[in-house]
C-alpha cells in the first residue's frame, strides 16, 4: 500500500484548517444559526467501519476515485484511532490518525489529529436512530461528509442524511458522491455488521479527556 500522496496533502491540509475563515453557506445574504451537534452519540455503536456516500470537495482527497472509507476504533489510551482510506490511480492509500471527545459534548463533536500538532473539529451533525449512516460536518462549513454503515444508502435514507445537513445550514451544491464498488462480500459483510449493531437512539455519555 502506498500512502504517500493521500499522506502529504493531508499534511498540507492541516495547516490550512488552521487558517480557514468562516465561509457563507449559502450563495445570498442570509446568515444561517451556528452549526449545531447532535445531542449525544454512543460510540460503542459509532465505532466500526464507514463508507463515504458524498463529500464536500477537498483538495487532500483528490487523488482519492473511490472506495473511500473511514474505520473508528478504541485506543488503549481512551482515544479513538482514525483510518482513513481509499481508492487511488496507482493502488489504495490510507492515513492513520486519532481523535477524542470534546468535554461535554456527549461525544458528539470530536478533535481529529493525523499530524501533530494540527487538529480538526469533527462534529457530528445528523444520525440515523440505528445508526446505519451519519452526517459529518464542521463549525464553519467548510466540510461535510455523508457516511454510511453499507456500500450504497436507500434513497430516502440518503434523503433524510442531506436534510439533515441542509437543516444545518450547508449548501448542497458543493456535495460530490462516492463512487463505492459494493461487492456482494462486502455489502454482505457490513450489512450483518449494521444489523448487529444497530442500539436504540442515542443516549452517550461524556468521555472527558
Amino acid at each position: 500500500m502506498n500512502p504517500g500522496p493521500f499522506c502529504r496533502q493531508a499534511i498540507v491540509l492541516a495547516g490550512v484548517l488552521l487558517c480557514l475563515a468562516p465561509a457563507a453557506a449559502r450563495a445570498d445574504d442570509e446568515t444561517p444559526a451556528p452549526v449545531q451537534a447532535v445531542p449525544a452519540v454512543d460510540l460503542a455503536h459509532y465505532l466500526g467501519k464507514w463508507y463515504e456516500i458524498a463529500r464536500f470537495p477537498l483538495f487532500f482527497q483528490r487523488v482519492c476515485v473511490g472506495d473511500t472509507t473511514a474505520e473508528y476504533g478504541q485506543r488503549a489510551d481512551g482515544d479513538i484511532s482514525v483510518t482513513n482510506r481509499c481508492r487511488t490511480e496507482e493502488g489504495f492509500s490510507q492515513i492513520v490518525g486519532r481523535a477524542w471527545a470534546v468535554e461535554g459534548s456527549a461525544n458528539a463533536r470530536l478533535k481529529v489529529q493525523f499530524f501533530w500538532p494540527f487538529r480538526a473539529d469533527y462534529w457530528v451533525i445528523g444520525l440515523a436512530d440505528d445508526y446505519r449512516w451519519a452526517v459529518v460536518g464542521n463549525p464553519n462549513r467548510r466540510y461535510l461528509w455523508i457516511l454510511s454503515r453499507t456500500p450504497t444508502l436507500p434513497a430516502e435514507q440518503l434523503a433524510a442524511a442531506e436534510a439533515a445537513a441542509r437543516a444545518q445550514g450547508f449548501d448542497l451544491r458543493q456535495l460530490s458522491y462516492t463512487h463505492q464498488s459494493g461487492d456482494a462480500a462486502a455489502l454482505k459483510g457490513a450489512q450483518d455488521n449494521a444489523d448487529t449493531s444497530a442500539p436504540s437512539p442515542a443516549k452517550g455519555t461524556d468521555t472527558p479527556r
